[in-house]
């Protein structure tokens, strides 16, 4: 098993062509199902139970979902042409006092699957001109098209579905 690389820790290189947009979109769309398919039959207990103090199963799921207000209004920033996206919380803040463990897993998977509706949505309505606009990403000092956007999204998903393959290993 290769280790994984923390998510601040990652190197990004944003090269892909727009011809990937399409497969982007349908990847990002695929999220919450393979969530849900991957925690079937859990019970609370292994949902809910923090590994080696990092997030839990659930709060990992909470997370996806506390992000995807960020990753729209990231989306309108590059549609309305702002020159830099806006910030986020390294902290992560919000999904440290969400609580996510003491809510019902299939409220966030639902509340997680709605949004990721209309984030795709708003992909789905894009256009090739669209799809290369570009603002540059605080953080990473890079200008990120809303190609990018998608891919990086797409990865932050994966990134967390691979923790919680982790944690179900070890647990």
């Amino acid at each position: 098993m290769v280790p994984r690389r923390l998510w601040l820790d990652r190197q990004w290189t944003f090269d892909l062509p727009v011809s990937a947009a399409p497969g982007l979109v349908e990847r990002l769309r695929g999220t919450p199902a393979r969530v849900e398919r991957r925690l079937e039959g859990l019970g609370h207990e292994a949902l809910t139970t923090e590994y080696h103090g990092h997030w839990s199963i659930q709060e990992n799921v909470g997370h996806l979902l506390d992000l995807e207000p960020r990753w729209i209004g990231r989306i309108d920033d590059i549609a309305v042409g702002r020159l830099t996206l806006q910030e986020t919380d390294v902290e992560n803040r919000q999904t440290a006092h969400a609580g996510h463990n003491q809510h019902a897993l299939a409220d966030i998977l639902s509340r997680f699957e709605l949004a990721r509706a209309e984030l795709v949505s708003q992909l789905e309505q894009a256009d090739e001109a669209d799809w290369l606009r570009a603002a540059r990403h605080p953080r990473l000092q890079v200008n990120m098209r809303l190609l990018d956007l998608a891919f990086f999204v797409a990865e932050h998903d994966d990134h967390h579905l691979a923790t919680i393959t982790d944690i179900l290993r070890i647990s």
